[in-house]
């Protein structure tokens, strides 16, 4: 192609390229034989809030850059998008805004993808999901039937934590610090009837299949291995005295059953009722009523005081027939374990307070160390105060009592999981309504495979689909009035819709097949791309989606769909993009920081009080405005603290090029990013130089061809040729190791060798083998313009369909190497050697340099430590 312009100007040159690539079709996914080199390149997809800015584009950018160069590797690249529109953050901006959720989630959706475009980033858009259109939700339905075929799905009442703000319920998951994830208000509990699907069953495989994770991040994999939280012991009854009810427990020290000196229960245990006598019922029932309206995270702080009530009731402890108290206490909660515990205050921290407080025995069965000062020991030693175990330590105690259990009927050996099956029934509009029908004479009916999907119903009108504590759809017969698949009678659609993670827990395989009419995909397509050999996306998502998404993997592989268990083998957590925050006007009292701007400050967390020195010390400066002071911080980018760079703006003014380079150097991309103006004035002279340097040459380019004989180079020809080559090989490492900035920084310091060359020389051979090799490690940075420039060198196709240059090895190995010289422990000089060198010969160029001469004369050498290819230190005496 004839260049249009002999000046930098990307915003001439992009367009112009984005349009030859969608022409071309790169990035097209092709799956191709048995043995064919693939490579599934995948960013978490988004949901689709309108406009974004750079902060988002950060992981698509490394993406798009990692698939560009699988592609010029050869490899088959599947690089696809998507959108998760269902869900509240669409729904509550629908109802801010007074719009239907599918206008203002298929508005955003066009947006974005105006701004993905352009930013080069080029995806197999024929491979598009869309999580809230039938063709989608169809399957999601299809998959949950499959799930309550194999007792995988189940429905009962039980507490579940509701979100007052969101008016729906939430899986434990969702639940951070007690708050709901998306509004932040405080999590209370509710009694409802709720769909669930049983995680549980594949706790184990999820726990021990971690370890097949090698290119995961270990945070990831600790913070998955907690929540599923295996623990092994027992599981045994304590008979309530004058009741036939028995109280179950799970211990992990079965060991110290003969220090149980009471037990607890949850107030929401289901035999408080049963067992409270008269006397103690006002009490129990106040205490329950409170403990209701407490969050689990408050009910188990360390550092709150112990509450609790006594039922009057005494159970009697299997393993020496005492009577011991029940009482109810709300740090024991009934979603974990069996909702009742052993107390055995001697060896439990939590156990020993409640006992201290409410003046309950203490035994040990547990012997401290000598000289322990202690209340509750909780480590081992052997067994003192329990008959058949004293002297045992704690392996061996377990093992023992837990025989024991087993022998006398009372108890059994159990692994014991923190998690818990995943709620997914939600009140809201906008979700996968779930494909159940309930029916007065035949209980609850699936929905047949051939009637599905089960559609949402079209709802325009803002107040229809405003929650109120129920579905919004049990307010519309012409969605939920229907006939019986079973008896043809009367009967009622379930009107919750699910939860938006199980649209979210399947996507990366509808990708493989996303057309599909006839099955959630084609199993010989998804095993050709499966599992994705590259993830990209934020750490928050560590327990929710990633979680989510293994346990549906191995489900459906179970079914036979996919040959992989695992989903994700290699996973990267990106570093989140700052933008500078004008957080505010502050004034300075006594050296310490007060806000005016309350709003701003408690959204960052900061306190008030700040000294100078820790603001300075958190990243933050105080800045003069209009003879006012003001607070500026980096925070991640978002829109409601207007700190966003937004990408249409940016890229119209900057050019895309910029914006790439900017995101992939400015910082390692697994650590935090700040967006500055340096930082892209800094690109921008970068691509600038590229340009310019490619433009001054062309002419010569033109005329000179690149056969080369490596062996026969020398001087400036076969330094040029070395560097070139080591900077491919850190290029190509870096790319694919996802250290994108210092992939940059290498071929930054190409670029000057380039121009070092020029300075003393013409065009050569080599140096046009360095242009275009250039070119190629450059065009997953900056594609536009290496795909501008490589045109130029009339190479007649798109840079990304030549091959990546091969590395030659033999260019790797040093002609000489800098040898530092020491005497004593201190430098004293340097000097070039060549590789081939001797000891002798280093020893010999060493003692030769001047300033090394100096400090050796009139004193004895004691020894000579030589570092091969680094160092001499030749240490004196005198």
């Amino acid at each position: 192609m004839v260049p249009t312009t002999d000046k930098y100007n990307p915003h001439e040159l992009e367009p112009k390229w984005q349009k030859y690539w969608d022409e071309i079709g790169l990035l097209e996914a092709k799956e191709g034989p048995g043995g064919t080199k693939k490579a599934y390149i995948l960013v978490m997809f988004p949901y689709p809030s309108g406009d974004l800015h750079m902060g988002h584009l950060k992981n698509y950018t490394m993406g798009d850059a990692l698939a560009r160069f699988r592609t010029q590797q050869g490899y088959h690249v599947l690089h696809p998008f998507g959108w998760d529109a269902f869900g509240l953050p669409a729904e509550n901006a629908a109802l801010k805004f007074g719009v239907s959720p599918a206008d203002w989630t298929f508005g955003n959706i066009q947006q974005s993808k105006e701004s993905l475009g352009l930013m080069g980033i080029r995806y197999d858009w024929s491979r598009e999901v869309t999580t809230c259109t039938p063709e989608y939700y169809r399957w999601n339905q299809w998959i949950f039937l499959k799930m309550y075929e194999r007792g995988l799905v189940y429905r009962k009442k039980s507490l579940v934590n509701w979100d007052p703000v969101e008016q729906s319920v939430l899986a434990n998951e969702q639940v951070i610090d007690g708050r709901g994830w998306r509004s932040g208000a405080l999590v209370e509990k509710r009694e409802l009837e709720q769909w669930y699907l049983k995680i549980t069953d594949y706790a184990e495989r999820l726990l021990t299949d971690l370890e097949k994770l090698p290119r995961w991040p270990e945070k990831v994999k600790a913070m998955q291995r907690a929540w599923i939280g295996k623990s092994q012991g027992a599981e045994f009854d304590f008979q309530v005295k004058g009741h036939e009810a028995k109280i179950r427990v799970f211990s992990t020290r079965p060991d110290t059953i003969f220090g149980a000196t009471f037990m607890v229960l949850a107030p929401e245990h289901e035999l408080v009722a049963q067992i409270t006598t008269p006397q103690q019922k006002e009490a129990v029932e106040a205490y329950v009523s409170a403990a209701k309206m407490k969050s689990e995270v408050e009910r188990q702080r360390e550092d709150r005081e112990k509450t609790g009530v006594f039922t009057g009731a005494y159970a009697l402890n299997p393993a020496n027939g005492k009577e011991i108290p029940v009482w109810i206490a709300d740090y024991v909660l009934s979603g974990y374990g069996t909702g009742a515990i052993m107390a055995v205050p001697g060896q439990d921290e939590r156990d020993w307070e409640f006992a201290e407080k409410f003046g309950l025995e203490i035994i040990r069965t547990v012997q401290p160390p000598e000289g322990w000062q202690g209340k509750a020991y909780t480590e081992d030693g052997p067994a003192i105060n329990s008959d058949f175990l004293d002297g045992l330590y704690m392996e061996e105690a377990k093992k023992k009592v837990i025989a024991w259990m087993e022998e006398k009927g009372i108890g059994e050996g159990k692994v014991n999981y923190r998690l818990r099956d995943w709620l997914i029934s939600r009140q809201r509009y906008w979700g996968t309504p779930i494909p159940m029908i309930h029916c007065e004479r035949c209980g609850i009916v699936p929905v047949p495979y051939e009637q599905l999907p089960v559609e949402l119903p079209t709802l325009r009108d803002v107040d229809d689909i405003r929650p109120k504590g129920k579905s919004p759809l049990a307010a519309h017969p012409e969605f939920y009035e229907c006939e019986c698949p079973k008896c043809g009678g009367k009967a009622r659609r379930d009107t919750d819709t699910m939860d938006t993670f199980f649209d979210s827990s399947w996507y990366f395989l509808r990708y493989t097949d996303a057309q599909n009419p006839n099955q959630p995909f084609d199993p010989a397509k998804a095993n050709f791309w499966m599992p994705v050999d590259q993830y990209i996306g934020g750490i928050e998502h560590a327990i929710l989606h990633l979680l989510y998404s293994r346990f549906f993997t191995k489900f459906l592989h179970d079914l036979g769909l996919v040959e992989a268990e695992e989903p994700f083998e290699g996973l990267f957590t990106q570093g989140m993009v700052m933008g500078w925050t004008n957080v505010g006007q502050v004034e300075l009292r006594e050296g310490r920081i007060h806000f005016l701007d309350d709003a701003r400050r408690s959204k960052l967390e900061l306190p008030q009080g700040l000294t100078v020195e820790e603001a300075e010390k958190g990243g933050a400066e105080l800045r003069q405005e209009g003879g006012q002071t003001y607070f500026w911080k980096p925070a991640v980018m978002s829109k409601s603290l207007g700190n966003g760079v937004m990408v249409g703006p940016f890229v119209k003014e900057q050019g895309a090029d910029i914006a790439r380079v900017t995101i992939l150097f400015a910082a390692p991309p697994e650590n935090e990013m700040v967006w500055t103006e340096e930082g892209v004035q800094g690109s921008w002279r970068f691509l600038n130089r590229v340009f310019r340097r490619v433009s001054e040459d062309r002419a010569e380019l033109e005329r000179v061809s690149e056969g080369l004989e490596p062996a026969a180079l020398s001087g400036a020809d076969r330094a040029l040729y070395q560097k070139l080559h080591r900077t491919l090989k850190k290029v190509g490492e870096d790319i694919e190791n996802l250290r994108f900035n210092t992939a940059v920084a290498a071929l930054m310091e190409l670029l000057n060798a380039l121009y070092d060359y020029r300075k003393e020389r013409a065009v050569s051979p080599v140096y046009r083998t360095a242009i275009r090799y250039y070119l190629q490690m450059l065009a997953p940075f900056a594609p536009h313009l290496a795909e501008e420039l490589w045109h130029w060198l009339d190479q007649g196709r798109s840079v990304f369909q030549a091959r990546w240059p091969e590395v030659d090895t033999a260019a790797l190995v040093a002609d000489s190497f800098e040898l530092v010289v020491q005497v004593s422990g201190k430098v004293r000089g340097k000097a070039t050697v060549p590789a081939e060198a001797s000891e002798e010969e280093v020893k010999r160029i060493a003692r030769e340099i001047e300033n090394v001469k100096a400090w050796l004369e009139g004193k004895q050498v004691v020894k000579e430590i030589y570092v091969p290819g680094k160092l001499l230190n030749i240490v004196v005496k005198g």
